[in-house]
């Protein structure tokens, strides 16, 4: 017993359940900027489920302050909207046109000029493979037409 030093017994190891909660508490604690991360994260959540009540709130209270109005309406203001939308539909198609129609036409000028436009190497290989079927295609009926023309002559030797 003469070799046990004061204080490292069983009872010196033992300590408060409260210090013990603590030490592992502070092992997991978090650091400022995770502290500002999520209160900027709680804060925000939180405006933007306020705005969205608001907005809800507002869109049911116009829907009915201003639907007696917009059904009484609609007669005049539907057959107007309707123009205008085709109207404007219309013209961004004849844009979008035009301008795929400038771009394709671009891109044809550096194809043929030479530039090697992006994508050209595309074209190029499906050319090439065009030509190489067209050129066995072309290679068989030889062949077959061959084939077929001496079946002709035997089945009729005057012909």
């Amino acid at each position: 017993m003469a070799d046990r030093h004061p204080g490292t017994g069983p009872r010196a190891q033992r300590t408060a359940p409260g210090q013990a909660l603590l030490r592992q508490l502070h092992g997991r604690a978090p650091n400022s900027t995770q502290v500002i991360g999520l209160l900027t994260l709680v804060i925000s959540g939180a405006i933007l489920l306020l705005l969205t009540g608001v907005t809800l709130t507002g869109t049911v209270a116009g829907l009915v302050f201003f639907g007696p109005i917009i059904l009484l309406t609609s007669p005049i203001w539907f057959p107007i909207a309707a123009v205008i939308f085709m109207a404007i539909a219309g013209f961004l198609s004849v844009c979008g046109v035009g301008i795929a129609s400038v771009a394709g036409a671009t891109w044809l000028y550096r194809y043929f000029s030479g530039r090697h436009p992006v994508g050209s190497d595309r074209v190029d290989y499906a050319r090439s493979r065009i030509a190489d079927t067209a050129s066995q295609m072309k290679d068989y009926a030889r062949e077959y037409g061959g084939y077929l023309q001496s079946r002709v002559k035997d089945a009729a030797p005057g012909a």
